[in-house]
């Protein structure tokens, strides 16, 4: 270590021998106590490194990670709670899903928020955070994201988005719409609570506007945007105008304005030599501006024949539908075959894993964040698609560490609490989940949640799904409205 020029001869050795000694104070290690909780055994992967390491114990108190390295005698015969993780198992820190959709649609007339079921749901799951994505009953779930924060029902952390700026708000009417008022709305929900904003179906003005109103509370905006055709704003415009996230697509000269971007993604041949220098064109954007890209890859596979596509992905290794009313299954059931697959979704699916795997070989692993963007028509609920778009990440090429670095630290940054959440250190908040298995070597073990924790509180997860069994949808035609978003909510 090299000693400041500044400092006199004496100064410098007095410096050198400093440095050179033992502390003179040794480190106070904390000893658990009662009301304590203290996990011992299994793996831990913390999210630190791209490995996972023996758990040395972990003690947990008032919420939050005190110490890494418990004795494990001690912590038994301390009174401490104490939690004995399996030599099969793995702690991971919570996963968050950016954009994690509340709603559900079961009649074919329009979303509602779901906010009963579903906060149970997303914990049972290992998500301990959640980004709504655009909240279609904003007040709705402000109530819900209280409850939670007061401890009055279980559920995750929830960033509250507020209501979509843009088209996809109901009653959105851009001729009224002026920055100034965009700027009073953004004030306004930040009073209210609201850690994010999402923008779609935004006009480049609108945009700005948004973008810089949110900067001042130092908040960030996300974005579903599209190719700059029409009035639609391409992502790297918007990434030029300083907005913070992007979803499904990342955007560039490769989408071209000239047409839809949904129609451009379809068709991109990475193969080409103009499309890859595009590509990369927009890869360098990101990294270079720190702005994160959520490819919400499965979201595309649910419209499409999803079985035919990936039947790995999208295999039913659990009945979701039993947390549906038996009206609410029925219903839904004859919704889910009368659909018919979107074949372009289908081939952008296929695209995506493309593109990603691009991104994270250009250097974007610390850009990529883990979004879902499934609001349920009933045949698969939203809290279990976090296991799937990891599950898709890796069948494209990503590492298996890189992508459960994706979906816990690189949450947490994108929503900038990465001080205090998204790995498992002392002094973090005390947000993890123990799995079944090694995610490490098989990423489909996250699907087995076996202990929960939020801000040191532990939940079973099988006692959260019991819970919820039978509960989410009108017990019959009587109370159906409610579930009618276009009625309800006067869309």
């Amino acid at each position: 270590m090299r000693v400041q020029r500044c400092l006199r001869p004496w100064a410098a050795t007095l410096a050198l021998l400093l440095l050179a000694a033992p502390p003179l104070i040794a480190q106070i290690v904390p000893e658990p106590a009662e009301g304590d909780v203290v996990l011992l055994g299994g793996r831990l992967f913390d999210g630190t490194a791209a490995e996972a390491r023996d758990n040395p114990g972990l003690l947990v108190r008032n919420g939050s990670i005190l110490y890494v390295g418990v004795d494990a005698a001690q912590a038994r015969a301390s009174g401490a709670t104490v939690a004995e993780v399996d030599d099969g198992q793995t702690i991971l820190p919570g996963f968050f899903d950016l954009h994690a959709h509340y709603a559900i649609d079961l009649f074919g007339e329009g979303r509602v928020d779901e906010y009963d079921v579903n906060p149970i749901l997303f914990l049972a799951n290992g998500v301990t955070s959640t980004f709504p994505g655009g909240e279609v009953d904003p007040e709705g779930m402000r109530t819900a994201r209280l409850e939670i924060e007061r401890g009055e029902r279980p559920g995750p952390r929830m960033f509250s988005s507020g209501p979509y700026f843009g088209t996809a708000r109901p009653g959105w009417r851009v001729q009224e719409m002026t920055p100034d008022s965009i700027r009073r709305e953004v004030d306004l929900w930040v009073e209210r609570g609201a850690k994010g904003f999402k923008a779609k179906g935004i006009q480049p003005d609108h945009l700005r506007a948004l973008v810089d109103a949110a900067h001042r509370h130092g908040l960030s905006v996300t974005g579903h945007l599209d190719s700059g055709v029409r009035t639609t704003v391409n992502p790297r415009d918007a990434i030029l105008m300083g907005i913070d996230r992007i979803e499904h697509f990342l955007g560039g000269d490769a989408i071209s304005d000239e047409r839809s971007a949904y129609a451009s993604l379809e068709a991109l041949d990475l193969s080409d030599q103009t499309t890859a220098r595009q590509m990369q064109d927009i890869f360098d954007l990101y990294i270079g501006t720190g702005t994160f890209f959520d490819a919400t890859s499965t979201a595309y596979g649910y419209y499409a024949d999803h079985q035919a596509l990936d039947p790995e992905v999208y295999e039913k290794w659990t009945d979701e539908q039993r947390f549906l009313t038996p009206f609410a299954r029925a219903t839904a059931n004859e919704g889910v075959a009368e659909r018919r697959p979107n074949g372009q979704f289908g081939r952008i699916y296929a695209t995506k894993a493309h593109t990603l795997k691009a991104f994270y070989d250009a250097g974007g692993i610390d850009n990529i964040t883990l979004g879902t963007d499934h609001p349920s028509w009933g045949e698969f609920l939203s809290p279990f698609s976090v296991h799937r778009e990891m599950h898709a990440m890796v069948k494209a090429g990503l590492p298996n560490a890189a992508v459960l670095k994706i979906a816990t630290l690189n949450g947490a940054r994108a929503m900038g609490v990465s001080d205090r959440l998204g790995t498992v250190e002392a002094g973090k908040d005390a947000d993890l989940v123990v799995v079944d298995g090694d995610p490490l070597v098989d990423i489909t073990a996250t699907r087995r949640a076996v202990l929960v924790m939020k801000a040191g509180h532990v939940y079973d997860p099988s006692e959260l799904l019991r819970s919820a069994e039978g509960r989410m949808g009108p017990a019959g035609p009587d109370d159906a409205e409610w579930w009618r978003g276009n009625v309800r909510l006067g869309r």
